[in-house]
């Protein structure tokens, strides 16, 4: 099917006013989705997740205790670590099946080249792959987890 076809088909489904034509031919397939008058307006809002509410402390000196260690927290010194960034949107998988081992685990030594999960976009299961030789130090997807573009993976020790 040419470029100038599928204008046309375009402008016919637009002009005909159906929401959605499917056409396939050898070795082709083209859905046309069009959008109702009555839909223009429509807007679609997700709903805020409640956070569970934080208990209450006994005294004040106590909450400033407790708030003391996360503020330290941050002060891990990731600097050391290449950090591994998905390629791609799509669904993280640790492992290449649900009855397979997982491909890395934190404290594994990784080979350049070596596979250390599976992101899945549209249907196709891609591969990522260690760029550098090293130590898995730390995973920052939970298994199955969809991540977005150049989201951090892992950490990963070069030493």
């Amino acid at each position: 099917m040419e470029l100038k076809e599928i204008q046309e088909l375009i402008k016919f489904v637009a002009k005909a006013g159906v929401a959605e034509v499917e056409l396939e031919s050898k070795g082709f397939k083209i859905v046309v989705k069009t959008q109702h008058k009555s839909q223009e307006n429509t807007v679609y809002v997700q709903a805020p997740v409640a956070a569970a509410p934080a208990p209450v402390a006994a005294a004040p000196v106590a909450a400033a205790a407790a708030a003391s260690p996360p503020a330290a927290a941050p002060a891990e010194d990731n600097s050391k670590y290449i950090t591994v960034k998905a390629p791609m949107v799509g669904t993280f998988y640790r492992r290449p099946s649900p009855d397979k081992p997982l491909f890395v685990n934190v404290g594994d030594e990784v080979k350049a080249g070596g596979v250390l999960c599976i992101i899945e976009a549209m249907k196709l299961f891609n591969e990522i792959e260690s760029d550098i030789s090293g130590r898995v130090v730390k995973i920052l997807v939970d298994d199955a987890s969809p991540v977005e573009y150049d989201q951090p993976l892992f950490l990963i020790d070069p030493s």
